[in-house]
């Protein structure tokens, strides 16, 4: 297999994995054990690829919240996204202090797809409840924004999570009824989220001088792949949501960390 290729499969790997509810984390690092191991500036950068993606696709939601900030609706909604920031590169950097790091290891990955499906199917029934006992509520409430920045740190130290998945389904039981809603708070602010962890992890590596033996055009494949994938894969995703819930998501996470347990248990 070409290095242009295994690059390709990486980049587009991340992009389908992201934004969905299944963990990029998790399958980048057992991608890696048949693909070939990167260097930490070309994991940052597909994950630039896949972020950009985002942006694309809300570009008119984010230029509403920057051209209409007065509005009392926006400025609310914009400082809601600002607090959920906020405690995540808090709590994100408080990790990081602790010393803590990602587990390269498959059997710890494979145990938080399989909990994180539990743990999603759980969700899904008692946010079903909700919207049947409460309506439809699209609002975001201070609680929602704070336990939405938590779960963002908790995805974080715990790889096969899912940050989408954390915090789409925290927003679900903390009271946002509406999938389309909570989605929509989830990954606007896992924007900003997302490009600070880049930023940092970029400044680290360059300051180190980790840039200087990158394959450019591995990373440049790599980077265009993630992007427009990340771009298919969230389109797909805001449909689907509207009339399927995530039950299948889950059912995934349960054959893939049970394939992991079982053929790769000592990896």
């Amino acid at each position: 297999m070409t290095d242009l290729f295994a690059a390709l499969l990486l980049g587009i790997i991340e992009g389908i994995t992201e934004f969905l509810p299944i963990s990029s984390t998790g399958h980048l690092l057992i991608a890696e054990r048949w693909l070939g191991h990167r260097s930490d500036l070309f994991n940052i950068a597909i994950q630039a690829g896949a972020i950009l993606a985002v942006v694309a696709i809300y570009r008119q939601r984010l230029w509403e919240l920057l051209v209409g900030f007065r509005a009392r609706e926006n400025y609310d909604y914009a400082l809601k996204l600002a607090v959920a920031f906020g405690v995540t590169a808090v709590g994100g950097l408080t990790v990081k202090k602790l010393g803590w790091s990602l587990p390269d290891t498959v059997r710890p990955i494979a145990w938080a797809l399989v909990i994180g499906g539990v743990w999603m199917l759980v969700a899904e029934r008692f946010a079903a409840r909700r919207a049947a006992e409460l309506g439809e509520r699209t609002a975001i409430s201070w609680t929602v924004a704070i336990l939405v920045g938590i779960a963002q740190v908790v995805a974080g130290v715990f790889p096969g999570t899912s940050r989408s998945g954390a915090t789409i389904f925290v927003a679900l039981l903390a009271g946002t009824t509406s999938r389309v809603a909570a989605t929509e708070f989830a990954f606007l602010v896992g924007i900003p989220t997302m490009f600070a962890a880049t930023g940092y992890e970029l400044l680290g590596v360059f300051k180190n001088g980790g840039a200087a033996h990158e394959d450019w055009h591995a990373l440049g494949v790599a980077f265009v792949a993630s992007a427009i994938t990340a771009f298919i894969a969230v389109k797909w995703l805001l449909r689907y949501i509207q009339s399927h819930s995530f039950a299948p998501f889950a059912y995934y996470r349960f054959v893939v960390g049970a394939a992991l347990l079982l053929w790769l248990p000592e990896a």
